[in-house]
Order: structure tokens, then C-alpha cells, then sequence
């Protein structure tokens, strides 16, 4: 069994320094409606940068592996915020987006399955809390 350890030090006010297993950081902080300065990300919104990194890491590592020609890839994630106390996302949208001239959709779809479906720990850990829902989108840029 692996352990993982994060620290994080309150830096004043409403901010906080964690570091990562490997020692790097970040800063997390409230907005200023709840008393932060808005330096740094919000705690729930690094939980969905979590989900977007741990699927990206696995589709840019199969892109790789299935030598596919793709220009750019982005992951946006939409999220629900419950409005009773404590707020938690209920429902979580996660969409792909591929750019390139000579996409293959097919093996692109395929990469995502793989990630959703059987490598990302975390987008099974947000199953256990929330609806997750996958949208592919395929852009086609053509050259001049």
C-alpha cells in the first residue's frame, strides 16, 4: 500500500501553502466574498483541476503510446454546487476537447474510455459522490 502526504501551512488571513509528495506547491485561498484575497485556487475548484490532470495525464499518455496526431487537448469541467451545508458537487460534466487536422476519433474515444473507465482514481473517487457525465468534442483544423 502506497502513502501519500500533503502539507498545508497556514500562511495568514485565508491562505494556506500545500505541498504535493514530491514537495512542490501551491496556493490555496478563499475568495474574497469569504474573506481571502483570491491568491490562489479555491479548494473545491482544485478538486475539479484534480479530476481535468489525473484524466489528462492518462489520455496525453495513450496519445502517445497509440501515436496519434493530435495539435492541442484541453479538459473543461463543469460542476454542480449543491446549496445546503456542506456544499459538495452533485453532478460533474467533463468535456474533451481535441484539436487538430487528422484527428482519429475512434482511438481518441478510446484513450478517454480507457481513462474514465479503468485508470483515473479520481474520477472514480468523484463517482462516489457525484454524477459524472463524459462529452467528446472533435476539432478539425484544417490547413491552409
Amino acid at each position: 500500500m502506497t502513502t501519500h502526504t500533503t502539507t498545508a501551512t497556514w500562511k495568514g488571513k485565508m491562505q494556506f501553502e500545500a505541498t504535493n509528495p514530491s514537495g512542490e506547491r501551491l496556493l490555496i485561498n478563499a475568495g474574497e466574498e469569504n474573506g481571502g484575497e483570491g491568491a490562489g485556487l479555491r479548494p473545491k475548484a482544485l478538486m475539479l483541476a484534480s479530476l481535468a490532470g489525473c484524466s489528462g495525464l492518462d489520455v496525453a499518455s495513450l496519445i502517445e503510446k497509440m501515436k496519434l496526431e493530435v495539435e492541442d487537448f484541453k479538459i473543461e469541467t463543469i460542476a454542480n454546487l449543491t446549496e445546503e451545508h456542506p456544499k459538495i458537487y452533485d453532478n460533474v460534466i467533463i468535456e474533451y476537447h481535441f484539436y487538430g487536422a487528422n484527428l482519429n476519433e475512434a482511438k481518441l474515444q478510446k484513450a478517454v474510455d480507457l481513462s474514465v473507465e479503468k485508470y483515473c482514481g479520481v474520477m472514480e473517487m468523484f463517482r462516489k459522490f457525484a454524477n459524472v457525465e463524459i462529452k467528446i468534442f472533435f476539432i478539425i483544423n484544417e490547413s491552409i
